[in-house]
């Protein structure tokens, strides 16, 4: 999960408005990580957990997920083009303000005390996915857009942005929970998050 699943709205949104001038590209990128790839993802680790439990609740436990369940919700929201409320969309957004933050809080929490790519910690793991994300994602993109899809100039500058990206916080929201590859999730995190500064410069310097 940490060498697929991109932060393609914090960070993705800002770089893809600087390099291409425009922020679609990175709906649709939202979209499929919330809806498809976190329940598929969640639901793996439910049955990484190792404890003997029911395949329907394993099935039906992404849909508990209150990240999924937003997604979810929002999509409909949208579709239909229904006007929240204020007395509801005003908490809502209190809601969404404070997400971010408390997730780069607890990130933080986890980084104290511990330094990353510590021995036993799965340091080889961390590489390797960390170079899945920042090379191999956007090389698989690249050619996607390239050769099958027929993609140029602006609109595959900005597929191969959104490949590049770092790995988003989620990724150690997820998998938190679980106790399952909760110090790797972190350290690739932050490994991406630094790198991928070099990764974004040498795309638009290819592509751009």
């Amino acid at each position: 999960m940490a060498s697929s699943y991109a932060n393609a709205n914090n960070i993705g949104i800002p770089v893809s408005l600087y390099a291409v001038g425009t922020a679609q590209h990175v709906a649709p990128v939202l979209l499929v990580q919330l809806l498809v790839l976190a329940p598929f993802y969640v639901t793996i680790l439910g049955v990484a957990g190792g404890a003997k439990v029911p395949w329907k609740r394993v099935v039906l436990q992404p849909l508990g997920n209150p990240m999924i369940i937003a997604s979810a919700l929002g999509v409909v929201v949208a579709l239909t083009r229904w006007k929240v409320p204020e007395l509801v969309q005003r908490p809502i957004d209190m809601l969404a303000g404070a997400a971010v933050p408390m997730v780069l809080l607890a990130l933080g929490m986890s980084l104290a005390g511990r330094a990353p790519l510590q021995k036993g910690d799965g340091r080889v793991e961390t590489v390797v996915a960390t170079l899945l994300k920042l090379v191999g994602m956007p090389l698989v993109v690249w050619a996607l857009g390239r050769f099958v899809f027929g993609l140029e100039g602006q609109h595959l500058l900005a597929l191969v942005i959104m490949g590049a990206l770092p790995t988003a916080q989620n990724v150690f929201l997820f998998a938190s929970p679980y106790g399952r590859g909760t110090v790797v999730a972190r350290d690739v995190i932050l490994l991406t998050t630094v790198l991928c500064v070099g990764a974004l410069l040498v795309v638009a310097w290819l592509l751009g």
